[in-house]
């Protein structure tokens, strides 16, 4: 079983998987009359392959117990896939670099603060939603359309915090 303890997310720790969402950390600019900050273009959306379409979901996650025990990771091929947590529900990202083989020793695993959304790039391969504390409600962007967008690569998986 691979054994891996959550890093704390950043930006730069995540960017070789995706994008992290955090109007924090972003810069923007005024809209309404000045009553709107606009933090803009937090994550980079992909919809690949013909008939594709953008996708706004509300998954709705119940809380995972510790350690985390993974059986696989899964990856969208087609898409990227975003989650962005509605009421600051930390949750636990498990991730690994594309490509048709999971290196063990390329899994890295990641705890957001509750506040940051992460945004996967199309074909990086990742764990199930796994929220941590309480049920997670989060507004998930991801895409639609023909083909064939989810594989699932078995893989023992241990996280803690």
């Amino acid at each position: 079983m691979l054994e891996l303890k959550a890093e704390t997310l950043t930006a730069e720790t995540f960017a070789p998987f995706g994008d992290v969402i955090d109007a924090r950390t972003a810069d923007w600019f005024p809209i309404n009359a000045g009553r709107t900050r606009r933090h803009h273009d937090l994550a980079q959306v992909e919809t690949l392959g013909e008939g594709a379409r953008t996708l706004i979901s509300v998954f709705v996650s119940q809380p995972v117990t510790l350690p985390l025990e993974l059986d696989f990771l899964e990856r969208h091929p087609l898409g990227s896939q975003a989650f962005m947590p509605l009421h600051e529900e930390r949750f636990v990202v498990v991730v690994a670099p594309p490509g048709d083989e999971i290196d063990p020793a390329e899994v890295r695993a990641f705890v957001t603060d509750g506040r940051q959304g992460v945004n996967y790039r199309a074909g990086i391969w990742h764990a199930i939603q796994s929220v941590l504390e309480r049920e997670g409600e989060f507004l998930v962007v991801d895409r639609g359309g023909e083909g064939n967008n989810c594989d699932e690569y078995p893989l023992s998986i241990q996280v803690v915090l």
